[in-house]
């Protein structure tokens, strides 16, 4: 969940490694670092806490000239966050310096045998056990010091992305990747390495995305040379041209990125159904499942796996596909799917969802149904990301780059998809009427406009925030298609503003939750227009009589809930299979305000990282 920058070329490298790490920040911010070759020696300097605190440290220490350099922004997993376990990491020699995202499960027993042979270690880490088993195999075998890093590869166990260079061969670098994503970015005689393409989206259209058990030597004046870590063949790379551009990755006048991914979502839905969606003349087309609808319609089951966030619009789709297409649905952590030595056939569907599409528990649980012979289709946002080439087929989200570690965009994006597909099977299928498909299209036409208009409910959110700010627990509930939204509205505020919140599906709040509820518990519940609609309202008068505060999120014109609750949230009517694309926002703004006003870090709350790489 780190994230890696490494640049060699005829420009300076320090400003494009700091710059770059600045964007890959929300990969991780524990601790920062960075090593450059000034001609003669490496300039090193690391320190704990954000890539800010770096430049600090590096303008007081190091000189910053040279053309070749490497840095890394950390999520820690093996020591402390701190000085020393922070990246880079010195072999024992002083010759090598080496950068690295992921887990080496077998260090310890590594790190043992090359104490037995007299090596020494400052930190904690697995980052410097590697380094100096390469170091070590460089010397006792005698070879150049891609072969060095091939050798060493093929002896650790777990997952990598890693970046390293030899002083006394300052025309090169070396890269592998193993389970965490790495890039290539291809200039004129200069080369760029990093987690993803945002670190050079400006240099260079031009990129290598390395494929797992991959590794490649990156020498000026020569094309990059890629071979599989086993088998030692040459691999023939394939240059991708980007479709990123600069001003995706800018705040563009938002005080957050959070805010910023909120207010992109009218736009960002209408990009995902865009070209996919035609209301008007009764057209849903996916390209990625069009050759797949008989898979679908012939399945026994969908199971969707997923993570976090990701996993909440599984379950919203867990809804819609049952309702729409008939077809039955089960939602599972990724991360216990895999665990559970679960039943998969061929005559299984396998939905992976995942934002970043590098999620190292949804990978594993994909690898997992593909040995058991299930068909595997992908939704997730990254062109090119791991989890997209890992699937039979599948579909992109089109929300563009997400930095808000909380994520906001990618999961009315998902639910979109979700929507599309469901639609597309269920008219396959024949499980529902022409009409309720052409009512479906049109509404969902109509989304970006309703949640355009939910935004403009802000600064009465903003003043239930600033009364609630302050309150130890919340509670979130919701029924039917919205009880997921419930789920995403209490992690949403876990997330940004460290209160502790739970979700829970509205009528099991009597059977244990309603125990926490007195007069300082605010209830967050979703009480539009719904099916469920009179049950909910029996809900919110039972905690009334228990003197908890009622925050709504209704139906416009609502009455009903209105006298009842002590604040409403309101958003326009919409049919309840797409109301959580609506119902959503105002409880994203609610965490958000709450964030800001507690003056927590919206964009990089503790302990989280962006994209979950490692198990």
């Amino acid at each position: 969940m780190c994230g890696i920058v490494g640049y060699i070329g005829n420009r300076e490298a320090y400003p494009i490694i700091i710059n770059g790490l600045k964007r890959l920040e929300y990969r991780g911010y524990d601790s920062a670092g960075i090593a450059l070759f000034d001609g003669t020696q490496i300039q090193l300097s690391k320190t704990k806490g954000k890539v800010a605190d770096l430049e600090s440290r590096v303008a007081a220490e190091i000189k910053t000239n040279g053309s070749l350099g490497i840095g890394h922004t950390r999520w820690a997993t093996h020591g402390v966050p701190n000085d020393v376990n922070s990246h880079p990491h010195y072999s024992n020699s002083g010759d090598l310096v080496i950068i690295h995202n992921g887990i080496i499960e077998n260090y310890a027993s590594i790190k043992k045998e090359l104490i037995n042979r007299g090596y020494h270690f400052n930190s904690d880490t697995d980052t410097e056990v590697l380094v100096n088993l390469i170091e070590e195999i460089k010397k006792q075998e005698n070879v150049k010091l891609g072969k060095a890093v091939q050798i060493a590869l093929n002896q650790v166990v777990g997952a990598y992305a890693i970046a390293l260079f030899d002083k006394n061969k300052p025309d090169e670098i070396v890269v592998a990747k193993l389970g965490s994503p790495l890039a290539i970015g291809i200039g004129d005689d200069e080369f760029f390495v990093a987690s993803d393409a945002t670190p050079f989206i400006e240099f260079t259209n031009n990129a290598i995305y390395l494929e797992d058990e991959e590794m490649a030597i990156i020498r000026r004046g020569r094309d990059v040379k890629v071979r599989k870590i086993k088998g030692d063949n040459l691999v023939d790379p394939y240059v991708q041209e980007l479709q990123l551009n600069i001003e995706q990755i800018e705040k563009g006048g938002y005080d957050h990125f959070m805010l910023k991914e909120i207010y992109e979502q009218p736009s960002v839905i209408k990009d995902t159904y865009r070209g996919r969606l035609l209301a008007n003349k009764g057209i849903v087309k996916l390209g990625g499942l069009e050759d797949y609808i008989e898979k679908f319609t012939n399945a026994n089951r969908i199971i969707i796996v997923a993570c976090g966030t990701s996993w909440h619009a599984g379950l919203v789709a867990e809804y819609i596909f049952e309702d729409l297409a008939r077809i039955p649905v089960e939602v599972e952590y990724a991360s216990e799917f895999r665990y559970r030595n679960p039943i998969i056939t061929e005559k299984d569907v396998v939905i992976a969802i995942s934002q970043s599409g590098e999620t190292a528990d949804t990978l594993a649980a994909i690898k997992l149904a593909k040995e058991k012979g299930a068909f595997v289709y992908g939704v997730c946002n990254v062109v090119g990301s791991t989890i997209s080439r890992e699937t039979h087929s599948g579909t992109y989200t089109h929300a563009g780059p997400e930095i808000g570690v909380a994520s906001t965009k990618a999961f009315t994006t998902q639910i979109t998809v979700l929507m599309m597909m469901a639609l597309r099977l269920a008219k396959a299928k024949g499980t529902v009427s022409q009409s309720d498909y052409m009512l479906h299209l049109r509404e969902l036409d109509t989304i970006p406009g309703k949640v355009e208009e939910a935004l403009q409910g802000d600064d009465k959110i903003k003043e239930i925030a600033a009364k609630y700010k302050d309150a130890a627990n919340f509670l979130y509930l919701g029924r039917g298609y919205n009880f997921p939204v419930a789920l995403e509205g209490a992690l949403k505020l876990k997330e940004i503003s460290y209160i502790h919140a739970e979700g829970y599906p509205a009528a099991e709040m009597k059977h244990g939750p309603i125990a926490l509820i007195d007069e300082q518990m605010p209830v967050v519940v979703i009480a539009v227009n719904s099916n469920h609609y009179e049950k909910v309202v029996s809900n919110i008068e039972e905690i009334k009589a228990r003197k908890g505060k009622i925050i709504a999120v209704v139906t416009e014109g609502d009455t009903q809930v209105k006298e009842l609750a002590d604040y409403i949230m309101e958003v326009p009517k919409t049919p309840e299979s797409l109301s959580p694309l609506v119902t959503t926002i105002p409880l994203q703004l609610l965490s958000y305000h709450i964030a800001v006003m507690l003056e927590k870090n919206v964009d990089q709350p503790r302990n989280l990282a962006k994209s979950v790489t490692v198990e």
